[in-house]
């Protein structure tokens, strides 16, 4: 690949139905690899130690954060886009985001309501600080490392709110098949909004963006919670282990391209 044409690409991939397929697979796994750390593992080390279940949630933070801070910086080291990599750091952006969510609203005491009113204000802040910084909030701007810094760091609030949003509706009378019901008809009315209507396409990839989380936060939790609340019990290793495996699959087999890169014009 010649420089002129490098550069007018972006280091994210273009965002078609395999990139949706992918996340909402990549977010299903971050809820179940999330649990598995700090509930099945963490979780019940402290237990038999006799201390809280804060444990798990604080060290599984600790854990996923300092991995998905590593692959940050090395998704911004990179000179173009690497699918896997980019892959893998979304990855860790959705079990960091899991493992934090259950910390704010399960241990901070201010439950999934005030959890998702924390980080829904984060996000909007983050959007807000990086479109001032830069003009604009597209990822097609994704080319040059402070809005890389503020795309990971929206990516990662987006996946926080996502999780304790879909631990907050699956809770109540839903239950996780009836979220993800809510969850994925909000997705097929935003495709009809953006194959209709003129709205602004970043603002309809935003909350897409955020939506696939609950949506993918609910379906992981269907599979591994206990039957009595809903779930259907499975091993939260195994599950974890086939998403992974399909993901790897949907990664090897769909194409990834770049997506064009393109730079705001500050008016």
């Amino acid at each position: 690949m010649d420089r002129q044409l490098q550069s007018a690409l972006t280091k994210v991939p273009a965002v078609t139905l395999g990139f949706w397929v992918i996340k909402i697979l990549a977010t299903t796994f971050g809820e179940t690899m999330g649990d598995t750390v700090s509930m099945s593992w963490l979780g019940e080390t402290s237990a038999q130690a006799g201390q809280s279940g804060l444990n798990g949630y604080v060290v599984g933070t600790a854990i996923f954060g300092t991995l998905l801070a590593l692959l940050v910086w090395l998704q911004i080291r990179a000179r173009a886009f690497h699918p896997w990599l980019y892959w893998a750091t979304i990855i860790a952006s959705t079990t960091a985001g899991t493992t934090l969510a259950d910390f704010a609203t399960r241990s901070l005491g201010i439950g999934y309501p005030g959890g998702s009113l924390l980080l829904l204000g984060l996000v909007l802040v983050s959007l807000a600080v990086w479109h001032r910084a830069l003009g604009t909030i597209s990822v097609s701007s994704v080319h040059e490392p402070r809005a890389e810094l503020y795309y990971w760091l929206t990516i990662t609030f987006s996946q926080t709110l996502g999780t304790a949003l879909g631990d907050w509706v699956a809770d109540g009378a839903l239950g996780y098949l009836g979220a993800a019901v809510i969850f994925g008809s909000a997705l097929a009315l935003l495709a009809l909004a953006r194959r209709f209507t003129a709205v602004s396409r970043v603002a309809l990839f935003w909350g897409a963006f955020v939506l696939t989380r609950p949506l993918g936060a609910v379906v992981g939790d269907f599979l591994d919670k206990p039957v009595a609340h809903g779930g259907l019990e499975l091993s939260r290793l195994a599950a974890s282990l086939v998403l992974a495996g399909a993901i790897a699959l949907l990664i090897w087999l769909v194409p990834q391209r770049a997506g064009e890169a393109q730079r705001a014009a500050r008016g």
